[in-house]
């Protein structure tokens, strides 16, 4: 990976990032100093919505770390898959958010099911993100594997030499 393209994720990494922190410090500084009337402060929605952005932010600093471990040469080890593994998780949590405001919204669309049928499909298609970070996982295992075979192979060419 050239240090152009890292650099650059690495930069949009950091304005989503500071960009949805942004937006957590908003809605609480909102939650706390003006509440609607009659209303609760922590609406269904709210609480899907923070819980969105965290599930988002798990997985943008887990891709900064693989990016630094790319950056560094070390990506093929064990260590990366703590990171792909949160990376899948945050993905799933996002799908589950997704359904959640999905069953949320279906009362309200009863004249057009349409609409949950479209946002049910777009959680199926957050989960199919899920399942290719899965695939790329076993990817990286076999690479690290590979990686492994190789190291020993040359520990054993080194003492035959």
């Amino acid at each position: 990976m050239g240090k152009l393209a890292v650099g650059a994720l690495r930069a949009v990494l950091v304005v989503v990032l500071a960009g949805t922190v942004f937006v957590q410090v908003l809605m609480v500084w909102a939650l706390a100093t003006d509440p609607e009337d009659g209303s609760l402060p922590l609406t269904p929605l709210r609480v899907i919505t923070i819980l969105g952005m965290l599930s988002a932010q798990v997985a943008l600093v887990c891709v900064g770390r693989l990016v630094a471990m790319v950056r560094r040469g070390t990506v093929f080890s064990h260590a990366a898959f703590r990171y792909v593994d949160a990376v899948i998780g945050a993905i799933v949590a996002a799908s589950l958010l997704w359904f959640a405001v999905t069953a949320l919204n279906a009362p309200g669309q009863r004249a057009d099911p349409g609409v949950t049928v479209i946002m049910g499909g777009v959680g199926v298609a957050i989960l199919g993100v899920a399942l290719i970070v899965l695939v790329l996982r076993m990817l990286l295992a076999q690479a690290v594997a590979r990686d492994v075979e190789a190291a020993h192979m040359q520990a054993e060419l080194n003492e035959v030499i």
